[in-house]
């Protein structure tokens, strides 16, 4: 039992519980579970290979059995392997070994050499490391990230017209609603979610060169090619069939770089919310028991969005530099590879506890009605560009130098803002839209945007 107070990594320690999930696909015990299983589905596989004619096809109850051997596979089991690698100084070695034992101890009547035939260890571990990750995104990650997505999209929905007073390079500017700044995060976050989820990473077992040497010199009538796409189809990953030892690791590549464009969209999301929370848009609920300063009492510190931004940041540093050290190897393979991968959980972990802390960030916010009208009474100057924009409508000589110099460095009101627009040699129609007009009501189609009616 892992002493969390003992624990190196904040994620094996102070945050064991809430990336606890992540334990399944990337511990040591779960790489021993993946190994057994590819080592056990391309035994089965073998024995269905009409060109395999020494290895009979398992029947159903055979092929079970098997399979039950990493279905229940135990940390007993996994503590077994251990013992075993102590000896062979070799991981998957270890595991070919324990699974010939656990044959005999089934009564399975074959050879245990048909085991880890003709292959060598990056087959059975790049099919493992693949699957790890997939698996995770898919069974962990994705669903986790759905529920930041549809909550952001409620409080989309909720505030589609909530006037907001827009702020570019930090300065007043054309108003917008909550709703719709929101709704930009939540288009971002499905368009990268859906590539995410299309991806389809890739796997080889083409022995120690990418050669099928081995397999062909014991099997020159097989197609082994086309039993490498079977097999490796079967596993739910896409079949990479020009390789050397190893796999090149470009579609990992590929899905690391998409989960950093996600956490890149998040890490804004973080800072803009981080940004309305200090200037009021949003309040924090305040929680019975919970300190949010040492010295100072009235304090609630946006630590959720903090936290995810921190986390983000640092799996997106995890992130770069296994996709930029992986899919590069000397010559047919180094090691270099064998250490990194075991880390790819990581990121995973970080960006999944970034998650939970944006969903517990946006479940104590609300919304502060008061402080948005506040905000937009001070500033009637944003209308500046409607009234410029009907007076290029309308032929007006030099519109904007006329609205230059009645805004730029001045105090504007509602009533400054009237008397000039009854200033202005206009069509009465035209004068009576820019009397209607409000910082409030100045928001263009950012409510249909919200609730996704643009179509």
């Amino acid at each position: 039992m892992l002493n969390t107070l003992n624990a190196i990594s904040p994620i094996d320690g102070r945050y064991r519980d809430e990336v606890a999930s992540m334990a399944s696909f990337f511990s040591e015990a779960a790489l021993l579970r993946y190994r057994l299983k590819i080592e056990i589905e391309y035994l089965i596989a073998l024995s269905r290979e009409p060109g395999v004619s020494e290895l009979p096809e398992f029947d159903d109850a055979t092929q079970k059995n098997l399979r039950e051997l990493y279905a229940s596979f135990s940390e007993d089991d996994a503590a077994e392997i251990k013992q075993i690698e102590a000896t062979t100084r070799h991981d998957v070695k270890a595991v070919e070994y324990f699974l010939k034992d656990r044959l005999g101890r089934i009564s399975i009547a074959i050879n245990s050499e048909w085991i880890h035939f003709a292959l060598t260890s990056e087959d059975v571990n790049n099919l493992s490391y693949s699957l790890m990750w997939q698996e995770a995104i898919q069974q962990v990650y994705l669903p986790e990230l759905q529920m930041v997505t549809e909550t952001l999209r409620q409080l989309a929905h909720q505030a589609a017209d909530t006037a907001l007073l827009a702020l570019t390079h930090g300065q007043p500017a054309t108003p917008t609603t909550l709703g719709k700044e929101i709704t930009v995060f939540v288009a971002r976050l499905v368009r990268q979610t859906a590539s995410l989820k299309s991806h389809r990473l890739m796997g080889k077992l083409a022995g120690a060169s990418g050669t099928w040497g081995a397999h062909q010199v014991a099997y020159p009538n097989v197609n082994w090619p086309a039993f490498t796409e079977k097999f490796v189809a079967g596993l739910g990953l896409d079949v990479n069939l020009i390789v050397t030892q190893i796999e090149s690791h470009d579609s990992l590549a590929e899905s690391f770089h998409n989960l950093i464009r996600i956490n890149n969209i998040l890490i804004d999301l973080c800072q803009d919310m981080w940004l309305y929370i200090s200037r009021e848009i949003f309040q924090q609920k305040a929680k019975p028991g919970e300190v949010g300063s040492s010295t100072m009492p009235h304090k609630i510190n946006p630590i959720q969005f903090e936290n995810a931004e921190g986390n983000l940041k640092l799996a997106n540093a995890y992130l770069d530099f296994l996709a930029q050290k992986l899919p590069v190897s000397r010559w047919q393979r180094d090691l270099t590879d064998s250490t990194i991968l075991r880390n790819q959980g990581m990121p995973l972990a970080h960006s999944l506890l970034a998650l939970k802390n944006i969903l517990k960030g946006l479940e104590r916010v609300s919304v502060n009605h008061s402080k948005l009208e506040d905000e937009l009474t001070k500033h009637w100057e944003v209308l500046a560009e409607a009234i410029q924009t009907v007076l290029r409508k309308n032929g007006h000589p030099n519109p904007y130098e006329a609205l230059k110099e009645l805004t730029r460095g001045q105090t504007i009101n509602a009533e400054s803002i009237r008397n000039f627009v009854l200033s202005l040699e206009l069509p009465d129609v035209e004068k009576e839209t820019l009397l209607k007009l409000s910082p409030e009501n100045y928001t263009g189609l950012a409510g249909k945007i919200a609730r996704g009616e643009l179509h």
